[in-house]
């Protein structure tokens, strides 16, 4: 639940702030643009659903690449976007609006949208781990982490469109140019970083320590949005304290006091989401992350090229975990659990998608230290998901034998 929580807020909360922003801006210019943004929003949010069902269920999306082509058309539209708002805002009419602008506008709505959804899409898909069904307790709890994150990042940018509505154009486009400005600096640091990796330009030296440096701040970035579409919530609350003292009658009167505490309403939404997003992006995120401590290998004997385990010390159906030191020191390390009356689920502390990075017992489940998902303890054993690496097992005399050479082939995975 956590996990998705933390991923949502943190992947959607971006495209929240500035498709706010843009539509606030839209507010502005006249109703032209509005529909112009909304046919933006739909194209790119159905362009995403489409990328994420390929990603899905084909191997034809190169993802670096897409992201390569939607960046690029994403920093260009935004650029004409900002030129194109601002010489509106200089002719005499400040509704202004030309068609040039319009098509502007849509085609940087559908670029922002098209880069952001499809991680929020693919995330349901990971809900279900391979034998388990949609009724389970673990996948709702994903379900439930994810809408709150969506619900977030939702009521977040409801929030900042209602704030900016009441406020000058100017202020508010201001923020907007500042929001898209940051965000294409964000967006062209990750185009380098691809064209670097991909040797398509130089491995110029001061150009890489930019990069390296850029991409571990992209809470940084997100954090700077925060800030600069939170003066909106800040200016509008300021505003509401100070409502204007004249009016004709009682009911005005009434009207304009009603007006100022849904403005400090709207200011209270942005607040408090940033606040509890705050808290979901280092508290939470600090407890989710926190090093889990392997539990100690247990003894076992070794007779010639076979690995004796005996039953009775792993029939508590408890995580047990063992450690075997191959020819060249490496640690291998595999893991017993008895399922029911007659099968045990035994694999090596590693799976083929997080590595030998082991796995725990809480609450009678065992999870994945690296991503946290809860094994289904009827497939441990088998193949497929964030399952433990397969590991053959016989039964004799009351032990569980396991070969050394099957040890000493997986030992590649604990170097």
């Amino acid at each position: 639940m956590l996990r998705y929580l933390i991923l949502v807020v943190e992947n959607s909360l971006t495209i929240a702030i500035l498709g706010a922003l843009l539509f606030g801006g839209a507010y502005k210019k006249g109703g032209p643009l509005r529909k112009r943004l909304v046919q933006g929003c739909l194209l790119g949010t159905v362009l995403a659903l489409i990328l994420a069902i390929l990603r899905r269920t084909t191997a034809l999306i190169n993802r670096g690449y897409w992201n390569l082509w939607i960046l690029s058309a994403a920093i260009i539209t935004g650029i004409l976007f900002i030129l194109l708002y601002w010489d509106l805002g200089r002719t005499k009419n400040p509704r202004s609006y030309t068609p040039a602008f319009g098509w502007v506008s849509l085609l940087l709505a559908g670029a922002l949208f098209f880069y952001a959804l499809p991680t929020i899409f693919l995330y349901p898909t990971e809900f279900v781990l391979a034998g388990e069904t949609i009724l389970s307790t673990d996948f709702l709890f994903k379900f439930i982490g994810y809408g709150l994150g969506l619900g977030i990042a939702l009521l977040v940018g409801i929030g900042i469109f209602k704030a900016g509505i009441p406020l000058s154009p100017r202020f508010v486009g201001v923020l907007l140019t500042l929001g898209l400005i940051l965000n294409m600096i964000n967006q062209a640091m990750t185009i380098v970083q691809f064209l670097l990796a991909r040797r398509m330009i130089p491995m110029i030296r001061w150009l890489f320590r930019i990069v390296v440096a850029s991409a571990g701040y992209n809470l940084l970035v997100l954090y700077l949005l925060m800030g600069i579409s939170f003066s909106l919530a800040l200016v509008l609350w300021i505003q509401s304290l100070r409502p204007p003292e004249g009016y004709k009658n009682p009911a005005e009167h009434r009207k304009i006091k009603a007006a100022m505490r849904n403005r400090r309403r709207w200011s209270g939404v942005v607040g408090g989401g940033y606040l509890v997003a705050i808290f979901i992006l280092t508290g939470l995120k600090a407890y989710n992350e926190r090093e889990v401590t392997l539990s100690p290998a247990e003894p076992m004997s070794i007779q010639g090229e076979e690995i004796l385990i005996p039953l009775e010390q792993v029939q508590d159906g408890r995580l047990h975990r063992f450690a075997y030191t191959a020819s060249d020191n490496t640690e291998v390390r595999f893991i017993v659990i008895k399922k029911n009356a007659v099968a045990y689920g035994v694999g090596l502390d590693a799976c083929d998608i997080c590595g030998a990075t082991g796995y725990y017992e809480r609450k009678n489940e065992v999870i994945c230290r690296l991503c946290d998902v809860v094994m289904n303890k009827s497939t441990i054993g088998f193949k497929g998901g964030c399952n433990p690496v397969p590991l053959f097992y016989t039964n004799r005399s009351g032990n569980m034998i396991i070969a050394v050479t099957n040890l000493e082939t997986e030992r590649h995975r604990f170097k």
